[in-house]
């Protein structure tokens, strides 16, 4: 299966991606290919509502940034991981800027091949995932119609007990 990677975080040694660690390892490990990208050191800019990408661009936004490199791993894409601390009760402004321009490329319909979602938060608290939790399910499994292949926390600055549930996971698919 080839799987699509989203870190949010700006942290590299962070929970957010220690857990992203945990699953790449394990998935590639039962032979899955795994593509990550840190959003946090790429240039990608906001969703303009242009609507371009639905008129001229025919699915292609007009914005030519590092979305580009996002964008030309989509169509053979079977599953994507969703990764992020937590920011005032949602996922951090990199990921949203990057799942907003999802718009252009899987806007009325994901591609055939996208079926699972998965999504790694961090946060200090154990009582901050509800914003995260709404989007992910109006927005992934309600919207796109993926299937849920998990919904990893992790509180307090201890990755280790979500990690060793995203190997579990990981090793599954």
């Amino acid at each position: 299966m080839k799987i699509l990677v989203l870190n949010g975080s700006p942290r590299p040694q962070g929970c957010t991606a220690q857990m992203t660690a945990a699953f790449r390892e394990e998935a590639e490990k039962a032979g899955h290919t795994v593509t990550e990208f840190n959003v946090c050191r790429m240039d990608i800019r906001g969703c303009l509502a242009c609507e371009y990408c639905h008129g001229k661009g025919e699915g292609k936004c007009i914005q030519n940034d590092d979305m580009q490199k996002i964008y030309a791993e989509l169509p053979d894409t079977e599953m994507i991981v969703l990764a992020a601390p937590i920011y005032y009760h949602g996922i951090s402004g990199q990921l949203k800027c990057t799942i907003d321009r999802f718009y252009s490329a899987l806007y009325p319909k994901a591609p055939e091949c996208l079926r699972y979602v998965s999504m790694f938060l961090a946060s200090g608290d154990t009582d901050q995932y509800d914003g995260a939790r709404f989007s992910f399910d109006g927005d992934f499994l309600g919207y796109l119609g993926l299937e849920d292949k998990g919904f990893f926390t992790c509180s307090g600055g201890n990755a280790e007990q979500a990690a060793e549930e995203i190997r579990k996971m990981a090793a599954s698919l």
